[in-house]
């Protein structure tokens, strides 16, 4: 009887655990996105004006990454009583997208240069935190 039960609970959990490794992926593609995003701000910045609509069209991809990193961050902190903490920064991250998206249409460079930094910083940090976090297992938080 112990075998089923710890069978049972393994099923239960696994579904669950899917969400950290959703939350992994969706941050390190996130990071590097990021890297993408200078890259192509700084060829725009050297002249090529083409590479401004695909600085553009990356923010949605950003922005999209953002979402599903906080959705799967919400998951972790509730299904799998992971820290708030990722959560909140992961919602912060969709904030600042926002803003930088904000901020780039309106050619506003003196906010939009600054936060891309926060940006970057955060989604360090989240990237870091997600792909050494071990769960309940290993009581990192």
């Amino acid at each position: 009887m112990t075998d089923l039960s710890a069978s049972t609970t393994a099923e239960q959990t696994a579904p669950r655990r899917r969400a950290l490794t959703v939350l992994r992926v969706a941050s390190v593609a996130f990071l590097f996105d990021t890297l993408l995003q200078a890259a192509l701000a700084g060829l725009f910045i050297t002249g090529d004006v083409r590479f401004l609509d695909l600085h553009a069209a990356n923010a949605q991809l950003l922005a999209a990454l953002s979402v599903l990193e906080a959705v799967a961050a919400l998951v972790v902190w509730r299904s799998l009583k992971g820290p708030a903490w990722p959560f909140t920064t992961a919602v912060g991250l969709v904030v600042l997208v926002a803003a930088q998206m904000g901020l780039g249409a309106a050619r506003m460079l003196g906010g939009h240069v600054p936060l891309a930094l926060a940006v970057f910083g955060a989604g360090t940090v989240l990237a870091w935190w997600s792909c050494t976090y071990r769960g309940a297992e290993g009581g990192r938080g």
